[in-house]
């Protein structure tokens, strides 16, 4: 049912996800009450930023902020933050805070995102992580401090911790990955992909060890000792966990919503009746070459075009019918890694335009001779002009006919 004036939209989560659906539901001409919850106390900022141009340095942790007092009160929104949520009643929709006060509304947006991971030591208790602007800020004032070429040990070599040994390096320090799979993002990216990154790490001269099993990290007068389960210890001036992230859903326990991997929603985005989920914390039918598929992911990209279109469905009744594709990218080793689709790590790799070696490249992923993704090195024009074998179900064949990413233009 199309939002009415008199109804009332609470949104749970003042992250990218949250803000953009309050501003994109202005957009869409609903004129009713808005009322946005945060659990941090910083108005909704931009996350990418944080493990790039402010943990380099280059950008004061405020420039990632979102939405500015003006948007804000351009927004007509009301804005709680250093609240946090603790129930859902969805029959009532309305939510309960942990600081006693209940928010009663029509329709409630769940957009709590994810978290980072924590990781914990017996001598260390638990490590710095990089997820949000406290913690952006936090790991710059301490890189601040450290002399010139100190070693800072980042544990994990997905893409945060590709993005911040980056950073790091880049403010003049020596950034140390230890990732404890066969290769980084080998759960993400499979087998192939993985390795031809390894080689940008190289060019990159960033020291990225694999296999690695950390027994405990110790606190020391100038640092921190890393102890391996083989034996080995490192020593570094700061430790930094970049071991992924996690979502909380414990405050919707006994709302009846279906919590499986995520929140569960319909192709709509809603769990229920005037209840729906966007961004990371939304478990999503994606449309693949095998059918509709249940997945949550983690993308700024998704994140904004749920917002958009779940905005665009309650303010006018109209389902969009523009395939989503997700899309994501990350800057890291001095390279441009960008993404298409959704393919499986298992998923068949066929290198298509450049070489590993020349750390520019373009390679499709396909399932059962189906294109599931495209994947691209340093070649941005290449993988923009590939998008057109995700718009519809394209074969293998098709696409190594069409070759999109062969004219002369993206070479």
């Amino acid at each position: 049912m199309r939002l009415q004036p008199n109804d009332h939209v609470i949104v749970v989560g003042a992250g990218l996800a949250g803000w953009r659906f309050v501003e994109f539901l202005r957009r869409d001409g609903y004129e009713g009450a808005i009322t946005l919850i945060g659990d941090e106390l910083h108005a909704p900022y931009d996350r990418p930023p944080l493990s790039k141009q402010v943990l380099a340095g280059r950008w004061v942790a405020d420039k990632a902020t979102l939405a500015t007092p003006e948007k804000i009160a351009e927004s007509l929104a009301t804005v709680l933050l250093g609240e946090r949520a603790v129930a859902l009643d969805v029959k009532a929709t309305s939510v309960e805070l942990a600081s006693g006060r209940r928010v009663e509304g029509t329709h409630v947006v769940i957009a709590t995102g994810a978290r980072a991971r924590p990781l914990s030591y017996e001598s260390s208790g638990e490590l710095m992580t990089l997820r949000t602007f406290d913690d952006a800020v936090r790991v710059h004032e301490l890189l601040e401090r450290l002399a010139p070429e100190s070693v800072v040990a980042i544990i994990g070599g997905g893409f945060i911790g590709a993005e911040a040994a980056t950073s790091i390096k880049a403010r003049g320090h020596v950034p140390i990955v230890f990732e404890v799979a066969e290769r980084p993002l080998i759960s993400v990216l499979g087998d192939e992909v993985s390795s031809w990154l390894l080689l940008a790490s190289k060019a990159a001269e960033i020291d990225v060890r694999t296999n690695q099993l950390i027994r405990d990290v110790v606190v020391v007068e100038d640092g921190v000792t890393l102890l391996f389960a083989d034996g080995e210890a490192v020593a570094a001036s700061a430790v930094l966990a970049a071991i992924g992230s996690t979502f909380e859903t414990d405050w919707l326990a006994s709302s009846g919503l279906t919590i499986d991997g995520g929140v569960v929603v319909d192709r709509h985005f809603e769990a229920a009746p005037r209840v729906a989920a966007i961004g990371d914390i939304a478990r999503f039918p994606l449309p693949g070459v095998e059918g509709d598929e249940l997945v949550r992911i983690e993308h700024w990209q998704i994140a904004v075009e749920q917002a958009m279109e779940l905005a665009r469905f309650w303010t006018s009744d109209e389902a969009t019918t523009t395939r989503m594709i997700p899309y994501f990218w990350s800057d890291q080793m001095g390279r441009k890694i960008q993404l298409l689709g959704h393919p499986h790590p298992s998923d068949v790799v066929t290198l298509v335009a450049g070489s590993p070696e020349e750390l520019k490249w373009v390679a499709i992923y396909s399932r059962r001779g189906l294109v599931t993704g495209v994947v691209a090195l340093s070649n941005p024009r290449g993988l923009t002009k590939s998008r057109v074998l995700l718009d519809k179900v394209t074969t293998l064949d098709d696409a190594l006919a069409l070759a999109p990413w062969s004219d002369r233009e993206t070479a």
